[in-house]
């Protein structure tokens, strides 16, 4: 056992050396236009969810919490002046709970939240100006090195996918702003791996809204195992091997570096157009494509039967009663989109118009994993509906993968706008679309973030 241990952790570090090289070359190196092209996208994508969480009553409530006056930088959509690092905190919590932030079906979570909010603060407490080049190949490196730990874990099942694997991402990030060598980018990576969070999967269908500052936690992670690694504190020893690879699961240093160079992670994201999790993305197309000019409505249905994946067990509770177990409520997520038009934030908050006819119609769907679908996985994560109504018909559609999928009718400029619009205004969304474009040219990026809304 010993040395199996052993010869495991010396093909982690071969491994993570080979994330770190691979980091260190798009930073210093010319950054590809197609990856360019990504960040600028998940960035803007990212900022505005981010402002729309921050806007919620939730995150009022939080910032309100945090001693004003306590710095000059200002989390997004807040007036609260305040530290590096509690602005790092406050934006990754508004990112991620409204269930709308960019997702990697590879990695099984959400690369981009874990990620950028690290580089965020690093370039803020860097001693040199950080200029745009730097910054947008931290995050695409960032990205990919935790969309590939994210792909190498087979995680216990137990384990909810925020706050550990992405750790590693937001540790990358962070070092290559702060002007990390290959040898100090692989020992922030591993290093980073023994900050993790522990995320019970109850906690989340609890509704538990500490679920959404694990995200946090990775991100804070990350930049704290840059400082030690620049530090000389830290080195590479396989830790991971430890933590991911024992205690949440399974990590497979192989998949690490599997098509390293030529099958780029970062490019295979997913928008995400729902305000709940990403497994109930294509039942709700589907629900929606059925009610897409038809007559019928909530109250003419008799049942929802819903087909899909094994990764929708987690989510078969129907006792939703806050926003975060409704939106890890698979039957709650199909009884909404039949009730209003979008599962968007304000349908999906307790106290909005619809939630309770919601509530009441979730005791009506039926679950079936099918093998078939399970068997697509994780190229598609599909999903097949059967509405019947209370007149003995019924209307069915299958799904081969949500819209916004890189497989499936993605994201383009256009769209990540419309979304935006809808999400925080039109003045804001431009406002957000100019800053992001602006990063890629500017000589000194903390200033250009402090210009978002």
């Amino acid at each position: 056992m010993a040395q199996t241990e052993s010869f495991r952790q010396a093909e982690q570090v071969r491994a993570t050396g080979e994330l770190a090289g691979m980091a260190v070359s798009l930073r210093d190196g010319a950054l590809p236009a197609a990856m360019e092209d990504r960040a600028r996208l998940v960035l803007q994508d990212l900022f505005s969810v981010t402002l729309a969480g921050a806007r919620t009553p939730e995150l009022g409530r939080l910032a309100r919490t945090f001693p004003g006056g306590s710095g000059t930088v200002r989390p997004i959509g807040s007036a609260l002046t305040t530290t590096p690092e509690s602005a790092l905190f406050l934006d990754s919590v508004a990112a991620c709970c409204l269930e709308l932030d960019e997702g990697n079906k590879y990695a099984a979570g959400h690369p981009a939240a874990h990620v950028v909010f690290a580089a965020m603060a690093a370039t803020r407490l860097s001693d040199e100006t950080v200029d745009g080049g730097r910054f947008v190949a931290a995050v695409v490196a960032g990205y990919e090195v935790a969309a590939r730990f994210g792909r190498a874990l087979d995680r216990d099942p137990g384990w909810h996918t925020h706050g550990h694997w992405g750790a590693t991402g937001a540790a990358t990030a962070a070092a290559l702003v702060l002007g990390a060598d290959s040898r100090q980018v692989a020992a922030a990576i591993d290093t980073s791996t023994s900050l993790m969070h522990v995320t019970p999967w109850p906690v989340v269908l609890e509704g538990g809204f500490v679920r959404n500052l694990w995200i946090a936690g990775a991100n804070r992670a990350g930049v704290d195992a840059a400082r030690l690694a620049l530090a000389g504190l830290a080195t590479d020893t396989g830790t991971a091997q430890h933590s991911l690879g024992h205690i949440v699961g399974r990590l497979d240093p192989d998949r690490l570096t599997q098509g390293l160079g030529d099958d780029w992670l970062v490019l295979k994201g997913y928008m995400k157009q729902h305000s709940s999790c990403s497994y109930t993305h294509a039942m709700v197309d589907a629900i929606q494509e059925l009610r897409r000019g038809a007559a019928w409505d909530a109250d003419d249905v008799s049942a929802i039967e819903v087909r899909t994946h094994h990764l929708v067990e987690p989510l078969l509770g129907i006792d939703a009663d806050s926003r975060l177990g409704a939106m890890f409520s698979l039957p709650f997520v199909a009884a909404m989109a039949c009730v209003a038009d979008v599962v968007a934030p304000d349908s999906m908050d307790p106290a909005g118009e619809h939630f309770a006819r919601a509530r009441e119609l979730s005791q009506q769907v039926r679950v079936e994993i099918d093998p078939r679908i399970d068997g697509l996985l994780p190229h598609r994560r599909a999903a097949e509906v059967t509405v019947r109504l209370r007149d003995g018909s019924a209307l069915g559609v299958g799904v081969p993968n949500p819209v916004g999928d890189v497989d499936h009718f993605p994201f383009g400029p256009g769209e990540v706008m419309a979304k935006a619009r809808r999400l925080v205004g039109d003045q804001d969304a431009s406002t957000v679309r100019e800053v992001v474009g602006s990063l890629s040219a500017s000589d000194d990026v903390a200033s250009e973030l402090h210009r978002l809304p």
